[in-house]
């Protein structure tokens, strides 16, 4: 059984709330995680129809069979029990930890819980799997292959389940349940074509109208067909940072897909990555992303990432608010130069040349497949050689003291990430 780290901030958030609601994509996880770390709750599906159908119409009834505390799973198919459950919160007010509500179509349960729970209930979001937690279960991947298999608990549940099998099931299921519930669509075909189409734009500034014309809708079609994706958690938009630095800023968000393996899935790849790969960067950067909202997301943090791009040709994959102000850069090689810092530095000059105050403290970090995290040197306000020691490794592990008010950059691997982002570390 795999650990999941979201699973200490579920505990400590029930001892505060009377409800809990973990939302997530199918199969992410959340069922098989409430059922092992949770066992005294007793358990109901609304997934069957019969079920829902008892909730909406009978609700006395249903928590009559159902008393807390309870797990109501896939409570989105009875939206109308909602208003009941209040009443069965305000009964008993200060009962914490009574109920656990989940859902994987975030937008339709959250709207329920924002009309009739606003209060009573904490929110937790469940990924697949990061890095860390297949780690954790004594697999040894490598990043390459981890990003191929991508983190859903099944796949690594069952290493020989043929990747391929698992996401033409997963998309076809997908498609036939979450899509004909949330959008009348007429042609499942067209939106298939639509995901594809979107998967090929995967970390690129979002054009619903270039979108839409690839696969031959209108944009307003586009836009509603995304944010199905968006409510059940198969992609994530990524916001624009808008600082004030007297710039044309770029106002587009950047899509990205979730998982990583069903992005390589969609896009053909079933070979392994290597630098040659077209996608290779775009991939690595995926996985960046999708790795921090999970760290971010299991502690609980107030971090919120963006990204920034201006019309000076300044780009920086990743700005990270909250305590501090952390620049990130993404990159596939093991072994970052200076040149892979220079969005860093000239986005924490402009910014230290406009005054903004964020900025102060600010730090810079290439995200790489580095095995040794080490500072990417500046020199009197020139880069550095960095050179790769005798094995090939970064150059020394110490760490190189900068000049005072430097902007510091360090090339940090993924098991780094917690440190980066200014994250409390497990004793």
């Amino acid at each position: 059984m795999i650990s999941r780290l979201a699973t200490r901030r579920i505990s400590d958030l029930l001892g505060y709330f009377p409800a809990l609601v973990l939302t997530g994509a199918r199969q992410s996880g959340k069922t098989t995680l409430l059922k092992t770390a949770f066992p005294n709750y007793g358990y109901v599906s609304l997934d069957l129809p019969s079920v829902a159908a008892q909730a909406e119409e009978s609700p006395a009834r249903f928590f009559a069979d159902n008393p807390p505390p309870r797990v109501i799973d896939e409570v989105q198919y009875a939206p109308g029990l909602f208003r009941h459950l209040k009443a069965e919160i305000d009964r008993e007010r200060h009962a914490m930890g009574s109920w656990i509500l989940t859902g994987s179509q975030k937008f339709t349960l959250m709207k329920s819980v924002s009309e009739s729970l606003a209060g009573r209930a904490a929110i937790v979001e469940l990924e697949g799997l990061s890095a860390a937690e297949i780690a954790g279960s004594g697999a040894i991947p490598s990043i390459e292959g981890l990003i191929r298999r991508g983190g859903f608990p099944e796949l690594w549940r069952l290493p020989d389940f043929p990747a391929e099998a698992f996401f033409g099931a997963y998309l076809s299921t997908y498609l036939e349940r979450d899509l004909r519930q949330l959008l009348n669509v007429g042609n499942l075909r067209d939106f298939e074509r639509f995901i594809r189409v979107l998967a090929s734009r995967n970390s690129g500034e979002l054009d619903l109208s270039a979108v839409g014309n690839a696969v031959g809708v209108t944009s307003k079609t586009a836009a509603a067909w995304l944010s199905v994706l968006e409510a059940s958690n198969q992609v994530s938009l990524l916001e624009p940072w808008h600082a004030n630095l007297g710039k044309r800023i770029v106002k587009r968000p950047k899509v990205y897909f979730r998982d990583t393996g069903f992005l390589c899935w969609l896009l053909g790849i079933n070979a392994p990555i290597t630098a040659a790969n077209p996608w290779a960067g775009a991939l690595w950067e995926t996985f960046a992303y999708a790795e921090m909202r999970k760290a971010i997301g299991a502690s609980g943090a107030n971090r919120t990432i963006y990204y920034y791009r201006d019309n000076r040709a300044t780009e920086v994959d990743f700005v990270v608010a909250g305590e501090g102000l952390r620049l990130v850069e993404a990159k596939w090689t093991e072994l970052p130069r200076q040149a892979d810092a220079l969005g860093l530095r000239r986005l924490a000059a402009a910014g230290a040349a406009s005054g903004a105050p964020e900025f102060t403290g600010a730090k810079g970090y290439v995200l790489c497949r580095t095995e040794v995290d080490y500072p990417i040197i500046m020199d009197g306000g020139t880069p550095a050689t960095v050179s790769p020691s005798a094995t090939g490794h970064a150059p020394s592990t110490a760490r190189v003291p900068a000049a005072a008010g430097a902007f510091e950059v360090e090339a940090v691997g993924i098991g780094s990430l917690g440190r980066m982002l200014g994250l409390k570390q497990e004793g």
